[in-house]
C-alpha cells in the first residue's frame, strides 16, 4: 500500500504541473495513468476504466476549488457566462456518468483514445478555432454547458479542452476564456462526482477502499501533491519553452491514444 500511495504521490505532481503549465485539466494525465496503475493491481476490467475516470473527477474537485479562487481574485472569470454554462454543465455531468456506466470497459477506452488523440493534434499543431461574428445567447451557454459536462464527465477531465476553445470561437479574449473555464470545472467535477458515488454505492465488484466508483488510496495520493505542483507549472510557464513542452505531451497523448485503441479495438 505504501508504495502504491508514493505512485499516487508522484502522479498528482505531474498532473499538477502539466495543469498549471499548459493550462489545462490535469485529468488528461490522471486518468490512462490510473486505468494502467489499476490494470496492474488487478482490478476488474469491467470497473477500472469507470474507477479512473471517478477518480480524477473527485480530485478535479478539489484542485478546482484553488483554480478558482486564483482567477477571481484577478476578476478574470465572467459569472455572467459561467452561470448558464453551470446549468447545463450539471445536467449534462448527470447524463454523462450514466452513459459511462452503460459502456463497457473497453469501449470507453477506445472513446478516451480518440480523444487523446484528437487533443494531441490539437496541441501538436496548436489548433485554434476562428472566431464567431457575435457572442452567445444565455440559451446558446446552456445548451453548451450540458455538452461539456457530458463529455467531460465520460472523460474524467474538468472541461478546460472543450470550455476554452468554445468561449475563444465566440469571441471571448483568451484570459476571460481560460478563467470562466477554470470556474466551470468545479460543477463539473461536483455532480460528476456525486453521481460516480451514487451510482458507484455498494457495487458488488469493486475492490477495497472505494467510495461509489471513487479509489480512496489515488484520490488522497493525488490531491496532497497537485495543488502545489499546479503552483510550480504556472511558475515554470513563464520560464520554460512551452511549445516545445506542448509538443512532448502532445505526444504522449499520442501514445495514450493510440494505446488505448490497439488494444481494445
Amino acid at each position: 500500500m505504501l508504495m502504491t500511495l508514493l505512485l499516487y504521490l508522484v502522479l498528482g505532481a505531474f498532473a499538477g504541473v502539466a495543469a498549471g503549465l499548459f493550462g489545462i485539466g490535469g485529468g488528461l494525465l490522471i486518468v490512462p495513468v490510473l486505468i494502467f496503475t489499476f490494470t496492474l493491481q488487478g482490478v476488474p476490467v469491467d470497473v477500472l476504466t469507470h474507477m479512473a475516470v471517478a477518480t480524477s473527477l473527485a480530485t478535479i474537485l478539489v484542485t478546482s476549488i484553488s483554480s478558482v479562487r486564483a482567477h477571481h481574485k484577478r476578476g478574470a472569470v465572467s459569472w455572467d457566462l459561467f452561470k448558464p454554462l453551470a446549468v447545463g454543465i450539471l445536467f449534462g455531468a448527470v447524463l454523462g456518468v450514466n452513459t459511462a456506466i452503460m459502456l463497457p470497459g473497453h469501449v470507453l477506452q477506445i472513446i478516451f483514445g480518440v480523444f487523446a488523440l484528437s487533443v494531441a493534434i490539437q496541441m501538436g499543431f496548436n489548433l485554434q478555432p476562428p472566431q464567431s461574428p457575435s457572442a452567445p445567447s444565455k440559451k446558446e451557454l446552456g445548451a453548451a454547458g450540458g455538452i461539456i459536462g457530458w463529455a467531460s464527465t465520460i472523460f474524467g477531465i474538468g472541461g478546460g479542452t472543450l470550455t476554452v476553445p468554445y468561449l475563444s470561437w465566440r469571441r471571448q479574449e483568451m484570459r476571460i476564456a481560460v478563467a470562466t473555464s477554470a470556474a466551470c470545472g468545479l460543477p463539473i467535477a461536483l455532480m460528476g462526482t456525486l453521481t460516480n458515488l451514487w451510482v458507484g454505492w455498494q457495487k458488488a465488484d469493486l475492490p477495497e477502499w472505494t467510495l461509489g466508483y471513487i479509489y480512496l488510496p489515488a484520490f488522497i495520493g493525488i490531491i496532497i501533491t497537485s495543488t502545489p505542483c499546479a503552483k510550480l507549472g504556472a511558475r515554470w510557464a513563464h520560464s520554460l519553452p512551452q511549445p516545445l513542452l506542448k509538443k512532448f505531451f502532445a505526444v504522449f497523448l499520442l501514445l495514450v491514444g493510440l494505446r488505448f485503441l490497439l488494444s481494445n479495438l
